[in-house]
């Protein structure tokens, strides 16, 4: 198996540019089935969700075709399944991204329950309440969902319970066909929505709202393909810029928008990392100590649940004690137990990480819990004593592009090594 062995002392330094986001190429690869045709996608980020993805879609029909490193053109008009197998849908639960296109463009689909990082129940109930108001019905049989719409897709206020983005997203990609008004009040509110909004309107759709909690859909008879650039990903830069606040030397991290990380910036401001922002990057350094400062993750444009582990590792480091709060996903704690391992001092209590900084971490052999779980491992591993071997090192694929590589550019000393299963926990 391979793992990531992470040489500690030796600080990042220089400048590193992020991909497209994750969270949002992949529900703009499901996106293209509403528009039979090739739609070309850019800033795709290489990974293997994306690959999931890409095979979710040539299951169901389409060609994908790779054009150079980060471009797709994914043709949706030879689509002729509108169903997701389980070996597929159980890698990565964004393929249930699928259900609002399948059932705007067929009027049905079967859809497998789905799987994806280990971090809480994340149940699809408001996808289906949701779709449930347009007129689609639901049956579970054999562990798949299956959804019709036998009087069509027909607009209405929807209103969700809480903040969903993939509630959100089915939402919209679901009623850019159906007839009359749909208004999705309680809407997410990230930038990963408001990317597919202007997909879904570069297509012909009518969508107006995305960015704010009410979200108004006009449908339409017909969408068209386009080509879409992907928003660069906030969360891998966000995870840069914590690994420059603990490693201390400037790094200027490129290729997104700093105002989808406003919180997390401000939040590490208060924790003594200096932030010179600029349009599409910005310069990250430190000189002091990290303060304690408590953190509670919320649905943007709080504090987001996926830059929790990256600040978990930094607050680790600080002068003081602080409380982290999880309100997104209940099983999000698991990196603090390995954290525990290189000598942090963190106790859990229910949705709470009381966090007491300590000197220093120390190499030890760990395992990612997650997707950034692991990147967090790999960072804490930058300024550990001694040498850190990270496995289970295929989350951290799941959602970073060429990690490895990037962190060796600015001057880590890291490496994917294979050893035998018995070598590592």
């Amino acid at each position: 198996m391979e793992v990531i062995k992470v040489e500690g002392g030796y600080p990042l330094e220089g400048e590193v540019t992020v991909e497209g986001a994750k969270n949002s190429a992949l529900k703009l690869m499901a996106a293209t089935i509403l528009a039979p045709g090739v739609t070309t996608l850019t800033n795709v980020p290489n990974i293997s969700d994306v690959h999931v993805m890409g095979k979710v879609l040539k299951y169901l029909g389409a060609k994908v075709t790779v054009k150079g490193v980060h471009e797709l053109e994914i043709d949706t008009s030879t689509i002729d399944k509108w169903e997701t197998p389980y070996h597929l849908v159980a890698k990565m639960r964004a393929s249930t991204a699928v259900l609002g296109p399948l059932l705007a463009r067929f009027g049905k689909a079967i859809v497998a329950m789905p799987g994806g990082c280990n971090i809480g129940a994340r149940k699809i109930d408001m996808h289906i309440l949701g779709l449930e108001a347009l007129g689609v019905s639901f049956k579970v049989d054999h562990g798949n969902i299956h959804a019709t719409t036998p009087k069509g897709l027909s607009g209405t206020t929807v209103t969700l319970d809480f903040a969903s983005v993939g509630a959100t997203e089915n939402l919209m990609m679901a009623s850019v066909r159906a007839k009359g008004v749909t208004t999705i009040d309680n809407a997410a509110r990230e930038p990963e929505i408001v990317d597919l909004a202007n997909l879904l309107n570069e297509m012909g759709a009518k969508v107006r709202g995305a960015g704010s909690p009410v979200i108004e859909i006009e449908g339409v008879d017909e969408l068209h393909p386009t080509t879409h650039r992907v928003v660069g990903d906030r969360i891998e830069a966000g995870t840069f810029i914590a690994m420059a606040g603990l490693c201390g030397r400037p790094v200027t991290v490129k290729g997104f928008n700093p105002r989808h990380l406003g919180l997390v910036l401000k939040k590490y401001e208060m924790m003594g990392l200096t932030i010179d922002r600029a349009m599409d990057e910005c310069t990250v350094s430190r000189t002091g100590a990290i303060h304690a400062v408590d953190i509670q993750t919320l649905p943007f444009p709080g504090f987001p649940t996926d830059m929790q582990a990256q600040t978990m590792a930094l607050l680790a480091l600080s002068d003081g004690s602080c409380i982290i709060t999880e309100n997104v996903f209940e099983n999000r704690f698991m990196l603090a137990s390995e954290l525990q391992r290189m000598g942090a001092d963190i106790r859990i209590e229910g949705h709470h990480a009381i966090v007491h900084g300590v000197a220093g971490f120390s190499g030890a052999e760990v395992k990612s819990p997650d997707l950034r779980g692991g990147a967090a491992l790999v960072m804490a591993g930058l300024v550990a004593d001694g040498t850190t071997t990270v496995s289970d090192i295929y989350h951290i694929d799941r959602g970073y592009e060429g990690f490895v590589e990037k962190l060796s550019a600015m001057g880590a000393h890291v490496s994917r090594v294979e050893v035998p299963d018995q070598d590592v926990l």
